[in-house]
């Protein structure tokens, strides 16, 4: 691969990843502690993510459970859950705040999979503007006869593979986030 388009792989993988963090973060009807651990606290006069200031714990499919380290954390804890408009609710028994995963209904699976398939097409665009941008550069090096012809085809096949194997993966994601969404 030519030197001014070695950055386009890893450019790539930073979408494949932010893609499969947005993924994790959806709401499936199964407790998970991406849900709440980057929720932004009060705490010592400067706001925390949750994941700082206490331990998070999923003992079962539908249940979340938050143990501040400090249990005069709990309050301020319990308010940006609420301000954070995640849709859950939080149980504050003065020791742990526990939230319990309501069931979702149909309609909200196949929201979520509808904003799952809105957001897949996102990151394939994205993926396919740095391939675009790569083969303009690539087009420059062959106009100022850096590279031949032969070497701008040949680059611009290996973009092309590049792209597809990274939207494949996007579509491999959606589609088995998708399965589980819809399984009940």
């Amino acid at each position: 691969m030519i030197e001014e388009v070695k950055p386009v792989a890893l450019e790539m993988e930073k979408a494949l990843l932010a893609y499969k963090h947005y993924v994790t973060s959806l709401k499936t009807g199964k407790a998970h502690s991406l849900f709440v651990e980057n929720i932004l606290v009060e705490s010592y006069d400067k706001k925390m993510p949750l994941k700082q200031i206490a331990s998070i714990s999923v003992p079962d499919a539908t249940t979340i459970i938050i143990k501040p380290w400090d249990s005069s954390l709990l309050k301020a804890i319990e308010k940006a859950i609420l301000k954070s408009n995640i849709g859950l609710t939080p149980n504050n028994d003065g020791k742990s705040i526990k939230i319990n995963m309501p069931p979702m209904t149909e309609e909200d699976r196949k929201n979520i999979v509808k904003q799952l398939k809105q957001e897949s097409e996102k990151y394939k665009v994205n993926i396919r503007n740095i391939r675009k941008k790569a083969n303009t550069v690539l087009k420059d090096l062959e106009k100022d006869k850096v590279i031949s012809k032969d070497d701008l085809k040949k680059e611009e096949d290996e973009m092309q593979k590049l792209t597809d194997k990274y939207i494949k993966e996007i579509d491999d994601l959606f589609n088995l986030k998708q399965k589980e969404i819809l399984s009940v």
